[in-house]
């Protein structure tokens, strides 16, 4: 598995939750892409956070929230909350393929990457970041960064 560390900065976004299965995500974009040119809003990468590990949690009570990176000022609206995320060290592998892919990477990372690294995964949200959209894109071309946060495991 490829997979690079990097400790980025907060990203600015907007931000809607929503609660349900993760792939059920989608209307909760669909109401940033709405709000986004009536606010002003110039807009870069689309994120995801992920705040529930999907096998530990019903699926009607995962969370997770859809962003879109703020490249300005917007103006503000009831549900759509401005935010600062992403922030810290991360393990990041690329997912090539339909989203519904993207579990079986991060299954992946969790076991050949993390153990023995002598790093440990942070209970900050995991971060999904698209490179390319599905509108445009053929799903067996999209490409998405998983942004999996990472602490040092202290040893006594």
């Amino acid at each position: 598995m490829d997979v690079r560390t990097e400790t980025i900065a907060a990203i600015p976004v907007a931000r809607v939750r929503h609660v349900g299965p993760y792939a059920a995500v989608g209307p909760s974009f669909e109401r940033l892409f709405g709000w986004a040119p009536a606010a002003g809003a110039a807009v870069g990468r689309v994120l995801t956070l992920s705040h529930d590990d999907p096998e530990a949690i019903p699926p009607g009570e995962l969370r997770s929230d859809a962003c879109i990176e703020l490249l300005g000022e917007a103006a503000p609206a009831d549900g759509i909350v401005p935010a600062a995320v992403g922030a810290g060290r991360c393990a990041v592998p690329t997912d090539r393929g339909p989203y519904g892919g993207i579990a079986a990477t991060c299954r992946r990372l969790l076991a050949e990457r993390v153990p023995g690294s002598g790093e440990a995964v942070d209970d900050r949200p995991w971060m999904e970041v698209c490179r390319n959209s599905p509108l445009d894109t053929p799903e067996a071309d999209l490409v998405t960064d998983l942004h999996v946060p990472l602490r040092a495991v202290c040893h006594d």
